[in-house]
């Protein structure tokens, strides 16, 4: 069930934004200047002493008076060109070696860059980035943990999910400590149980990971957004790891690492990294803003990602179902009488040639429609009179019922094939993305979900390249309609309903209401849809 929520986008927030390495040094003088004071008529040898005391000040105190987000790579570990991570989309532009970079201007998420000597700690939720050097005996008073000659240069803390604005969700998803931490030479307490070459991904599969919509919508999706550009080479660290996910989606994740996904809870290990972004990326509802991305990756080329992912598992169906079909051809041809007079030497061969021109038979298709069938809230009580009716107008009728448990490649394959999907609002229509660009998706919208509809699926569907066709229920299509007075407000007024809050639009829009549509306003939809597939094949054909 997909929640819903409106909002607008807020102002951005009012956290510290990262200066230049060279604003910053020039802050740090006027901080350290105030502390002494020499004219210029002063012998040079006491100008050199200045020198050498402003430097060490510098060194010491800035942890003191810089903010939290200040990059220290000039101070401690000077970047080259290629030392920076670079990222797109974020004020976190580029993240110089030993640093942590925190985005929080987003309204949807928070994500944190970190380059260096990158450590795990699951049994303290937390990501150590080590600096190695010599702490004097003064600035291991500041920040040091006791006994343990290390600095604390910076302490980010996040909860890497993608709906940061939905606090009751978030409250959920464990929270880590990113700790930048200066340590002395030698300092050997820090060891590495794994080590990687290549950079991390940290982000949680819980809130309401489970639902079709969520689980792309807040989590394949912006996986893919964050981590395509590293092109395999990139290991997933996942919080809240549930192997079922990892089985279902594991095609997809095959095409965004070369690596097994790490269960940061349930592996206690030390896996060190030279890179890690922490927390995901998410641009919108059900899709890839192409203005973010590096190559202005898009949507679309995240459905193609899909194709390559389910593209074996259905090539291994297809020879499943073929052999399949070759045998029941083998035993019919084998069993008829015309069999028994054909001489041996020929009767093998002749029968293979029968059994493969049958089998690859391919006549000339009518345009698929299939329909995403509901059982419980929010089904089309007439179903089958809407299946026949689709025959007559002239369409090959597949009806589906996904389910949780339902393999992805087998819905993948029919929606992949087919020329226009029917269903009414609700998770499953995320499965609009299986369809190809240029298919219609006619979305069956039940009173009090217009918002949702448009804005989930209407808008998203768009994007990618459908033709969307929203059908808004009257009021005598809804089964509301005999529930309440016909004056009431759920009928005649549902968003009125909806903005009390989402307990009563779940009560009573999405689980207490089926449809049963009018067939001749319906079949003016349906018609549409039959010519505009038609008409795009006949195009194509000329």
């Amino acid at each position: 069930m997909v929640h819903y929520h409106r909002y607008h986008q807020p102002r951005k927030a009012s956290d510290p934004i990262i200066t230049k390495d060279e604003e910053s040094q020039q802050n740090l003088v006027m901080d350290c200047s105030t502390s002494s004071y020499y004219k210029r008529t002063r012998p040079k040898l006491l100008s050199f002493l200045f020198l050498i005391t402003f430097l060490s000040c510098c060194y010491v105190l800035a942890p003191l008076f810089l903010p939290p987000s200040f990059t220290f790579s000039l101070l401690y570990s000077p970047a080259t060109e290629n030392d920076a991570l670079v990222v797109n989309d974020s004020m976190c532009s580029s993240v110089s070696s030993g640093t942590i970079c925190c985005d929080r201007t987003g309204y949807r998420s928070d994500i944190c860059l970190m380059k260096g000597d990158i450590r795990t700690h699951s049994p303290s939720s937390s990501i150590f980035l080590y600096n190695s050097g010599i702490i004097n005996n003064v600035s291991r008073n500041v920040g040091a943990e006791k006994g343990k000659g290390d600095q604390i240069l910076q302490h980010e803390r996040i909860r890497p999910y993608t709906r940061k604005w939905e606090k009751s969700v978030m409250e959920t998803i464990d929270e880590l400590s990113l700790i930048s931490k200066r340590v002395n030479f030698g300092n050997s307490g820090h060891g590495c149980d794994v080590k990687h070459d290549v950079p991390a991904v940290f982000f949680s599969n819980g809130g309401y990971t489970g639902n079709v919509y969520h689980e792309f919508n807040d989590g394949i999706i912006p996986l893919y957004i964050t981590s395509q550009h590293f092109n395999k080479k990139v290991v997933f660290v996942i919080l809240e790891y549930h192997n079922w996910w990892i089985t279902k989606y594991g095609d997809i994740l095959s095409h965004l690492s070369d690596y097994p996904a790490i269960d940061f809870r349930g592996d206690n290990r030390t896996h060190c990294f030279p890179e890690a972004i922490v927390g995901l990326r998410i641009h919108d509802e059900l899709t890839v803003d192409s203005a973010l991305m590096q190559r202005n990756k898009s949507i679309v080329d995240f459905r193609n990602l899909l194709d390559k992912a389910y593209w074996p598992r259905i090539h291994g169906l297809i020879q499943d179902e073929e052999r399949e079909a070759q045998e029941k051809l083998r035993k019919q041809l084998s069993s008829s009488p015309s069999s028994e007079s054909e001489p041996e030497s020929e009767s093998p061969k002749k029968q293979e040639y029968i059994i493969k021109q049958k089998v690859q038979e391919n006549p000339l298709k009518k345009p698929k429609l299939i329909i995403l069938s509901r059982d419980k809230s929010r089904a089309i009580t007439n179903e089958n009179s809407m299946v026949k009716m689709a025959e007559e107008i002239g369409f090959e009728v597949e009806v589906l019922k996904p389910d949780r448990t339902t393999e992805l490649a087998k819905i993948y394959r029919s929606l992949n094939a087919s020329d226009v999907m029917i269903g009414v609002h609700g998770a499953a229509m995320t499965h609009f993305l299986f369809l190809r660009p240029g298919s219609v998706f006619i979305q069956v919208v039940p009173l009090g979900t217009t918002w949702a509809a448009e804005t989930y699926y209407g808008e998203p569907a768009r994007k990618l390249g459908l033709k969307y066709i929203g059908y808004e229920i009257q009021i005598r299509e809804s089964s509301l309609y005999e529930k309440y007075d016909k004056n009431d407000p759920v009928l005649r007024d549902p968003e009125s309903i909806t903005k009390k809050g989402w307990e009563f639009t779940k009560k009573i829009y999405l689980d207490s209401q089926n449809v049963v549509l009018d067939l001749r306003r319906f079949r003016k939809r349906l018609q549409h849809a039959y010519e505009y597939i038609v008409s795009k094949s006949n195009h194509r054909t000329e």
